[in-house]
């Protein structure tokens, strides 16, 4: 199986990437709310938009939950055992 790394701490996302790479995943599900970065913006779950976590995603990375695998068809988030085994026959964590 052949795969590509990308950094994003190195190559930032644009928000027009992220928008891309979400499909229709919701934005809150990438987004690191408990990060330190997130604590310091005070921003309320309920009461921020997806276009305002898109943009602080886009102009702070560590507020996007690690890792990210795009397997094309699908976005993982984090680490979901269960998730990477059904898409990955062979994974053992």
């Amino acid at each position: 199986m052949s795969f590509e790394e990308r950094d994003f701490f190195k190559d930032e996302f644009s928000e027009e990437e992220l928008r891309e790479l979400l499909g229709d995943t919701p934005p809150a599900d990438i987004f690191s709310w408990r990060s330190p970065s997130a604590r310091t913006l005070k921003l309320d779950p309920d009461e921020v938009s997806p276009d305002e976590l898109i943009r602080h995603m886009a102009e702070q990375p560590r507020l996007i939950r690690r890792p990210l695998i795009y397997t094309g068809d699908r976005l993982f988030v984090g680490t979901d055992k269960a998730a990477m085994a059904e898409a990955f026959p062979g994974y053992d964590p």
